[in-house]
């Protein structure tokens, strides 16, 4: 790894430096360079390559809009001994989000806002928005402009004019197919077209906004520094700014204080608790698929719930 470091670094010394660490899916080291030091993670899937480019490419969106703090990725490339890939990013010295929770939830509604509020910028200044934001530009549609992974599984984000169409056919029928080819389950299959005709009416009463998001916000991927939050290992795609709270709300993490700092400025609309359910059984379908049957309970017993007349 030194040897790969300093050729695309460009540095003279590279030392692994610290505990290796990283999660479920890949590993992860920290380097010390002649310029400073980077967190490395592999993956060793054949499949690595489009995972990390599409972490690179949510970072990069989430660092354009300058409101939160994320690691500044700065290469992806392929590990030719194995297949699999590297990613090369900025080391954050951090430790376990305690104090800056406040500070998260409304910089967390900042970023839920900030699409909107660029087009809100656009309709009164023209192209000159966009370029002030380091990059950021409005985003009309739902979806993203390449892959990305929740996990290892890749998420299809085919630009959308509707969130609920979005929802319904790249988030929650691209799992239940994983599910109906893997376990063959056929509650999971004779509910889904019940629930699928009920989306709608779960969002009668609001306007649901392209919101950048960072799509796999559990505690495990925040932490804070000296001086504030940071987020990472993100598998962002604009949707609905309601849908990162839902796996918030599913593993802890995540204080009082936290939430009341962002509903402060993204109050509760109408549905929201039936809305939560909905978001969460995306990443229940999601653990399924990566972890086994364990989550089959869990899974179907909000498709029941949903199912039914909202």
């Amino acid at each position: 790894m030194e040897a790969i470091l300093k050729s695309t670094l460009g540095v003279t010394r590279a030392k692994a430096i610290g505990r290796g660490g990283g999660g479920c899916i890949s590993e992860g080291q920290t380097y010390e360079t002649n310029k400073g030091k980077y967190f490395v993670k592999v993956n060793h899937k054949s499949e690595a390559m489009r995972m990390f480019e599409g972490e690179a490419a949510s970072l990069d969106a989430i660092l354009a809009t300058n409101i939160v703090k994320v690691p500044k990725p700065e290469k992806v490339i392929k590990d030719e001994k194995d297949g699999g890939a590297i990613l090369i990013m900025e080391h954050v010295d951090m430790s376990g989000l305690r104090k800056y929770q406040a500070q998260l939830g409304e910089q967390l509604a900042r970023l839920h806002l900030h699409n909107e509020d660029l087009g809100n910028r656009l309709s009164q200044e023209g192209s000159r928005v966009g370029d002030a934001e380091a990059g950021a530009k409005y985003v009309p549609k739902f979806g993203f402009h390449c892959t990305t992974c929740c996990g290892y599984l890749p998420q299809n984000n085919e630009w959308t004019d509707t969130w609920v169409e979005f929802y319904a056919r790249h988030r929650l029928k691209l799992q239940l197919d994983l599910v109906e080819r893997d376990y063959g389950d056929r509650e999971a299959r004779e509910l889904w077209p019940q629930l699928e005709r009920n989306l709608p009416g779960f969002f009668k009463d609001i306007e649901v906004k392209p919101a950048l998001l960072h799509g796999d916000l559990w505690g495990g991927n925040v932490a804070e520094t000296d001086t504030g939050p940071v987020i990472f290992d993100p598998a962002s795609h604009y949707g609905h700014s309601e849908f990162d709270l839902a796996i918030a709300g599913m593993f802890g993490g995540f204080n009082n204080a936290f939430y009341s700092a962002y509903h402060k400025m993204i109050p509760k609309a109408p549905g929201f608790e039936t809305r939560s359910e909905l978001y969460k059984l995306f990443h229940y379908l999601n653990h399924w698929n990566h972890f086994g049957s364990g989550y089959r309970t869990s899974s179907l017993s909000i498709m029941r719930r949903l199912a039914k007349s909202p």
